[in-house]
């Protein structure tokens, strides 16, 4: 006869079990759509738009070929302009804002939160009319550093929420020690603090980085030709002749590319960044 802490033993084993499983189902349901791009990207034109399905056929670079050959360098360097100078412009302004809502505390805290992210849920159809007719009067529509300065200011209230929640985690009485020793406010953020929360910094600036590479409707109506990004790019190989998914998935798997490898680059930083503030 089994003894309950045995029966108790095997029944954790077995949730354990399914638990695993159903998460590498999940897993496998959400990559499936990715893999499925970049396969197609390998394809001739003609499988990869056929109705049915093929896995084995012979790889073709035809559609990296096609996308390169359409600009698609310069769009990308485009977007790595724009990304990076908005992740400097979020970060830079970020932390200073974190640092006053959390280690030394301003007045009504809750309500300057709250300011905060309710700019982050403004739709961007109502602002891009006032953006565009701003930049059309002083001349700098279609300029990749506008639409830097744009992105920066639209990803800022994401990463001050962040950074805030990280810098809540420092201990005081370390910054208190700083403080009798003499430390002023700047040398207690850049020798103190930030090397405390640098994994929180990490993670915020790839979080900023990401939105910024991703973005599409600014991009498509505050640029045309010098300054278009990599989405709108990707946008245009849809037309009134029909989708070609072959050079579009190699497109998109070029496109994710940077993405991917900054996160895999940075992913014990972005864990340990994001698991920061999570428990008390």
């Amino acid at each position: 006869m089994n003894s309950p802490s045995s029966t108790t033993t095997s029944n954790r084993s077995a949730r354990g079990a399914l638990t695993t499983l159903v998460t590498w189902v999940l897993v496998l349901i959400f990559f499936f759509p990715v893999f499925w791009m970049v396969l197609n990207g390998f394809k001739p034109e003609s499988l990869a738009s056929s109705v049915d399905p093929t896995f084995i056929f012979k790889p073709v670079t035809e559609g990296y070929q096609l996308a390169m050959d359409r600009g698609m360098a310069g769009y990308l360097q485009n977007s790595l302009t724009a990304a990076v100078i908005a992740t400097i412009i979020s970060v830079t302004l970020a932390i200073p804002a974190a640092y006053a809502l959390s280690i030394r505390r301003v007045k009504n805290v809750e309500n300057s939160l709250s300011f905060f992210i309710s700019t982050r849920f403004m739709p961007l159809a109502a602002i891009v009319l006032p953006l565009f007719m701003i930049f059309k009067t002083i001349g700098l529509l279609d300029n990749i550093y506008m639409l830097a300065v744009v992105y920066g200011a639209m990803n800022l209230p994401v990463t001050v929420w962040m950074m805030r929640s990280f810098f809540l985690e420092v201990p005081f009485e370390i910054i208190e020690a700083a403080r009798v020793d003499g430390a002023g406010m700047f040398r207690e953020i850049v020798r103190i603090v930030l090397p405390l929360v640098l994994p929180g910094v990490a993670a915020a600036a790839l979080i900023s980085f990401i939105f910024a590479w991703n973005e599409y409707f600014l991009a498509l109506l505050l640029t045309s030709s010098a300054a278009r990004t990599t989405p709108p790019f990707l946008g245009s190989f849809v037309d009134g002749r029909g989708q070609f998914l072959a050079v579009l998935s190699a497109a998109a798997t070029i496109a994710a590319l940077p993405v991917i490898i900054a996160g895999w680059a940075a992913q014990k930083q972005l864990v340990r960044g994001l698991s920061m503030g999570a428990i008390k």
